[in-house]
């Protein structure tokens, strides 16, 4: 066992937490060999972009997956946490290439190969920088098994991949409308498209029938794109429009003729039931034209301008030409009306540009056939989602997923594994560079100059990061993981293709259970974002209350699936709690110069230890409990109050006397025994949350082993529960804070002792008080204490009544009467006219009609509190007479 070493005076998280965490790290603690005879636990690290710093998202993140894996990593299991960064295609090039820009410089100077040697030099900068920090929350995971998503091992998983499913025919290339961001210059995904509210207009444009006075009013949001309407339709059943379907229009302006056609997609209850078809440049209408065999025409560019086939328009940005289409309208009289009108429009999720629907030639994964068994594995049960609602998201979006396009117009990514031969046309992927066309021999082949959607890559994490698609041990022990965290807001982007692809490609579910949590908000309920100004930067917080207070911080409140207000004042609260552990600890160190370590009989055991015992091993087995339903939060709240509650505030102060040899020698190695067991244990079930600080104090607690972090974790000891324990100390307790009332609202010095009487009709307890006077007598700075069998009330004392125990104290010699009386009725008085202004104010309906509801609430909280005071004092001087 090793020798106990007293701690320095205060705590100061920046001298700890960097020793241990490389103490940690140089020892190899963090990485496990695979170890058959023991059960695994493995986690992939959802990785950061490579190009981002730590937000709070991230710290919550890698708090939760740390406290799981140290947890399990105590628990004994063969663990494995695999921490990985994120190239994150379209954010890393528009990072490089905004920075080129400074210098004047575009990536199409340099070309790609020395644009891409740009970004690699960035990617190493800015990856040291996200390992750092996630070295300073301190996560646990094996760097030795670290991995990136376009380093040598997952471009291999990546190109296995893309290449068995074009084999399948699971992948193609075809034209269809996709999601262009005009800013980026790249397709994104359904997903990757942020939806706000836009204050906007409908204008209302008449469209004449051919070679007749009729007309059909179609109203829209983007008149821009009239230039290329192709039809309009109506529903086939829609009587108003019923003799039109299949006659022509004239399409104001551009006078092209465009059939009317029927179409059940059409609402006829919105607007005229009448809907303008551009089939290049909205997604539902394309369906429609794919119907109805309808023209595509291209009239926005994939820069936002107007294309060459919009005449005298061609070169307007899309928001001057439809200011310019509009008052051309208006001059041929076609614009017959104007309504102020708010919708949902899509925006680039990366540089909030309003998105663009356009044609293109781009790469698909078919979905149906790989979402119907991913859909089967959940519904069976294969993956939990926790909280379970979260089913229903993933369910409900898998369910109407479409084919998924892949291929982005970037540089910066992995390379899309297909070649063009120049003269026999033939298309090649295979998984080896190609240097011939295999049909006709020519050295005239050419990449597909395009990358794959960075979620592909990060699709194949929970078994590329394993060694896929090799077969390694790694994978044998490991795959599938035990479960996934990760925020709410990715369910689609990774955890439904993380799913799908592990299916498809592993046969086997990624990981059994995927743990949900919130996001963070801050203190008013709002998202943090850079235009709000409201966001946290984590490493400030590390910087001022050390990683252990914001990692506490992050996950007491918390619960499975639910937003999270970022409250300042807590982590006030919490270095409090990390204050009151650090002196607990350095007092018991203090008193543990003899402690020989003997383990006392249950009869050397006084109340207060059995109950502390008690106390102890009901928090190891709520705090276990907890862990397995991943209420994380629940969990450290019990160690929480655990350990200031019941160890500090009375556990400590009750053996105090023992410690300072006023008992007996066998008295005080007992409570040295029970004190180092429980603080000593206490520190084990705290480590995974608080790892920093319980390391430094356990290694100075006498104990066995390296270090804390590598120990076992504490396991519930039947013999050392005592449950008359419980029962009897809630009653001394009780009886001691009846004795702290009395003298607050008696006006009693705290400091001066004062006579108690306790009555009680039960024996037991009438015997478990007579054993524990020199307790009580401490606690509640007694000068004497009588124990009396029966309810017998005394005159001129002040009296408390707790279950089973009447409790007096004989005021006489304690306080002067008449002083006391007059500082009651002249204390009561200002109580009355308080509660008198408060009743009056509520009592006003303009008041309370005008008031903001939570000014309202605290003028009745108000209220409540000073009636409580006041009956406090009604009491007191009742009992003066």
């Amino acid at each position: 066992m090793a020798e106990k070493k007293m701690i320095s005076s205060r705590y100061n998280p920046s001298e700890v937490e960097g020793k241990w965490y490389s103490t940690w790290e140089d020892n190899g603690y963090f990485h496990q060999e695979v170890d058959k005879s023991k059960e695994p636990f493995s986690i992939v690290m959802p990785p950061p972009n490579v190009t981002g710093q730590l937000h709070l998202g991230h710290a919550m993140d890698n708090t939760l997956q740390d406290i799981l894996v140290r947890f399990k990593r105590m628990q004994g299991y063969n663990t494995l946490w695999i921490p990985g960064t994120d190239h994150a295609g379209i954010a890393t090039q528009a990072r490089v290439e905004e920075n080129l820009s400074k210098e004047g410089i575009s990536k199409y100077d340099l070309g790609r190969d020395k644009f891409l040697e740009k970004v690699w030099e960035w990617k190493d900068t800015y990856h040291e920088r996200i390992t750092g920090q996630l070295r300073l929350l301190g996560s646990s995971c094996d760097w030795e098994r670290e991995r990136f998503t376009m380093d040598e091992g997952c471009s291999k998983a990546v190109r296995e991949a893309f290449v068995s499913l074009f084999e399948k025919g699971l992948i193609y290339k075809g034209k269809y409308i996709v999601n262009w961001c005009p800013k980026c210059h790249t397709t994104i995904s359904d997903i990757e498209v942020d939806y706000a509210e836009h204050d906007s207009h409908l204008w209302n444009i008449r469209y004449k029938l051919e070679d007749s006075d009729e007309y059909i009013v179609i109203a829209t949001t983007r008149p821009e794109t009239m230039l290329g309407d192709t039809a309009v339709a109506v529903h086939p059943e829609d009587e108003r429009y019923k003799a039109m379907i299949g006659k022509h229009l004239i399409l104001p302006i551009v006078d092209r003729r465009i059939p009317v056609i029927a179409d059940d997609y059409v609402d006829p209850a919105f607007g005229s039931g009448a809907v303008k078809i551009t089939p290049a440049h909205d997604p539902n209408d394309f369906e429609i034209a794919k119907r109805h065999d309808l023209e595509q025409i291209v009239v926005i560019d994939k820069k936002g301008f107007m294309s060459e086939s919009t005449g005298k328009y061609a070169g307007m940005e899309r928001y001057e030409c439809r200011e310019t289409i509009v008052k051309d309208l208006e001059s041929t009289g076609d614009l017959v009306g104007i309504e102020e009108y708010s919708h949902s429009v899509g925006e680039c999720y990366r540089c909030g540009t309003v998105i663009e629907p356009v044609v293109s030639s781009q790469w698909f994964v078919k979905m149906e056939p790989l979402a119907k068994p991913a859909i089967k594995a959940v519904v069976e049960g294969e993956t939990k989602f926790i909280p379970e609602r979260f089913t229903k998201v993933y369910l409900s979006w898998m369910e109407n997923i479409r084919d998924w396009c892949i291929s982005r117009q970037l540089w910066w990514g992995h390379r899309i594994p297909v070649w063009y031969c120049e003269d026999c046309g033939e298309v090649i992927c295979t998984r080896e560079d190609p240097t011939v066309c295999p049909k006709c021999g020519s050295s005239k082949i050419e990449q597909d100059p395009d990358v794959l959607d960075t979620w592909f890559s990060s699709g194949l994490w929970p078994f590329e990061t394993l060694g896929w698609p090799e077969k390694t041990v790694e994978l044998e022990q490991f795959y599938p993981t035990s479960v996934l965290v990760t925020g709410r807001d990715i369910i689609f982007f990774w955890v439904a293709r993380m799913i799908f692809s592990a299916l498809e490609f592993q046969h086997e579910v990624p990981f059994k259970e995927v743990f949900i949590h919130g996001l963070i908000l801050d203190a008013q309920g709002r998202k943090m974002s850079k235009s709000l100004g409201n966001g946290i930067d984590p490493l400030e917080i590390i910087d001022e209350y050390g990683a252990d207070t914001l990692r506490f911080m992050l996950v007491t409140g918390n619960t499975p699936g639910n937003d999270l207000k970022f409250q300042k004042d807590r982590l006030l609260g919490i270095r409090n709690f990390t204050n009151k552990i650090w002196n607990a600890s350095r007092f018991l160190m203090m008193n543990l110069d003899d402690y020989e370590g003997t383990v006392p009989v249950d009869e050397d055991l006084t109340l207060e230890d059995r109950w502390i015992l008690t106390q102890y091993n009901q928090t190891i087995n709520k705090v276990t409990d907890d862990f397995a339903a991943y209420e994380l939060g629940e969990a450290a709240q019990s160690i929480y109050e655990f350990t200031w509650n019941y160890f500090c505030d009375w556990y400590i102060e009750m053996v105090k006397p023992r410690l300072y040899g006023k008992v007996s020698e066998k008295s005080r190695q007992t409570a040295q025994y029970v004190l180092n067991k429980v603080l000593t244990g206490t520190m084990a079930l705290l480590h995974p949350f608080m790892p920093f600080i319980t390391e430094e104090i356990w290694q100075h607690l006498p104990h066995e082993g390296d270090s804390l972090m590598i120990s076992q974790w504490p396991e519930v000891e039947d013999n050392e529960i005592y449950d008359s324990s419980i029962e009897d100390m809630d009653c001394l307790m009780q009886a001691v804070r009846a004795v702290r009332n009395i003298r607050a609202e008696m006006n009693v010095d705290e400091h001066k002792k004062a006579p108690v009487v306790l009555q009680t009709e039960n024996q037991h307890t009438a015997e478990m008080l007579e054993e524990n006077q020199a307790v009580f007598v401490l606690l509640s700075n007694a000068s004497t204490v009588e124990v009396q069998q029966g309810y017998n009330e005394i005159e001129d004392a002040a009296a408390g009544i707790i279950t089973g125990v009447h409790i007096y104290m004989p005021l006489k010699g304690m306080i002067d009467f008449d002083v006391e009386r007059k500082r009651l009725a002249k204390e009561k008085k200002k109580l009355d006219d308080e509660v008198g202004r408060l009743e009056k104010k509520l009592g006003n309906q303009g008041f309370l009609a005008k008031a903001p509801e939570q000014v309202v609430e605290k003028e009745r909280e108000k209220l409540v509190d000073y009636q409580l005071k006041r009956d406090a004092v009604v009491r007191s001087i009742e009992k003066l007479g």
